[in-house]
């Protein structure tokens, strides 16, 4: 009786963390990268890959930098509400194509549209290790001093945005509208 003690114990606390962490909310999981600056990147445009996109050019404005993929199930779902978010031009939307096929990513822009204002085709993941990515789709919020405020994991809502988002671009001296 004694030798199963041990086994059904070490079951009984595995099932304890996994009922907890399968009913945590997946955006909870927090970055390291909160509160430190942005990784810099410079990748090839996923429309022209003779031009560079990179977040340097946001050096002194706040930014949403959205990592998407097609084959990303989520980025689907989300895609609506960025382009409604891209709208309103209240921080500039920022894509980092993760992984993915140039011509698809391509055709999901011109059939879905295209909410960001430029988009990297970041063909090896590379950037996305920078970034701290463990899936698509996340959304980071970048302060005008190129710190990292926030990340979101999972697709993107409006109402997440208008509960996450909006109050921390308000707190960082942004101006939405």
């Amino acid at each position: 009786m004694s030798r199963y003690v041990l086994p059904l114990g070490g079951l009984a606390v595995l099932v304890v963390f996994l009922f907890f962490g399968l009913h945590r909310e997946p955006s909870a999981i927090p970055s390291p990268l909160i509160g430190k600056p942005a990784p810099q990147f410079a990748l090839p445009s996923v429309g022209d890959p003779a031009r560079q996109v990179t977040n340097a050019t946001y050096r002194g404005r706040m930014y949403v930098l959205n990592v998407w993929g097609t084959w990303c199930v989520g980025c689907r779902e989300e895609h609506t509400a960025l382009l409604a978010i891209s709208r309103t031009n209240v921080v500039p939307v920022v894509g980092l194509n993760w992984k993915d096929d140039r011509p698809l990513a391509i055709q999901w822009l011109n059939e879905l549209g295209n909410p960001y204002v430029e988009c990297g085709f970041d063909a090896d993941g590379r950037v996305a290790i920078d970034w701290g990515v463990y899936g698509a789709p996340e959304t980071f919020l970048i302060d005008a001093n190129g710190v990292v405020i926030h990340k979101h994991i999972a697709p993107l809502t409006e109402e997440i945005w208008q509960r996450d988002f909006l109050p921390r671009i308000r707190a960082a001296g942004g101006s939405p509208q």
